[in-house]
């Protein structure tokens, strides 16, 4: 099986949908995913990723499930040093790299920020969603992390939503804190995340990257890749 997580494109915040580049980015996508042999599609709520998705549906005519538990993990805490609300996933390097807690896979949802503004139930509503929709494939999640293969199968499964939900969701299904990726990667607008599930040993899968925030389809195009939500500049060697 195949998860494949496609960030919705150049962001228009206020109008929850794309700009005038985020559509060319949708449609240059559009061309690459059309011709993916895909089983089902999936969507966040939110306006840019239905937008994204849009043009992929039309071309391909398919249509595309809704999750809420897919909608960006915009959640917010308290700082500990400002007392002000921020993003749950927007700190200072000089925080995050020496709390220790944060870069624990299993503690790091219950940390005191975290815990200011209810993080663990906002997460654990999202992996149910996930592991929800994977048993629905055949594969169910053991409790010690290794997925229990009921029904093999190849199928690609593609998620357009953001970046903040799939690096959660890429950590969870790797043994990652989800901190460690939302402050050291970063994955630009309509990139592409794929993870696959690894089938070693009969009847067990455990997921694995196989590509993340892959933007070839933009370069090849000739259209610049974004940096929304970057903080320096792209290379696009």
């Amino acid at each position: 099986m195949k998860l494949i997580f496609i960030r919705h494109g150049d962001p228009d915040y206020v109008k929850d949908s794309l700009t005038v580049k985020g559509w060319r980015e949708a449609d240059i996508l559009s061309e690459r995913v059309k011709n993916w042999p895909v089983k089902e599609f999936y969507c966040s709520p939110l306006g840019r990723a239905k937008d994204t998705a849009s043009l992929t549906l039309e071309k391909t005519g398919r249509t595309a499930e809704t999750y809420e538990w897919l909608q960006e993990f915009y959640y917010r805490v308290i700082d500990e040093h400002t007392g002000e609300e921020t993003i749950a996933w927007d700190f200072m390097p000089n925080y995050f790299c020496h709390n220790d807690a944060l870069h624990d896979k299993d503690e790091w949802f219950k940390t005191p920020v975290m815990s200011s503004g209810n993080i663990e139930k906002h997460y654990r509503d999202v992996i149910k969603g996930m592991d929800d929709l994977l048993a629905s494939h055949g594969y169910v999640r053991r409790e010690d992390g290794v997925y229990a293969v009921k029904e093999h199968n190849d199928d690609n499964l593609v998620f357009f939503c953001h970046f903040g939900i799939t690096a959660l969701l890429t950590g969870y299904l790797t043994g990652v804190a989800a901190p460690s990726l939302w402050q050291g990667f970063f994955m630009a607008p309509t990139s592409i995340t794929v993870l696959g599930s690894e089938e070693r040993i009969p009847g067990e899968a455990a997921f694995r990257v196989q590509a993340f925030g892959d933007c070839r389809h933009l370069i090849e195009a000739g259209e610049p890749v974004s940096a929304s939500g970057y903080f320096t500049d792209i290379f696009e060697g």
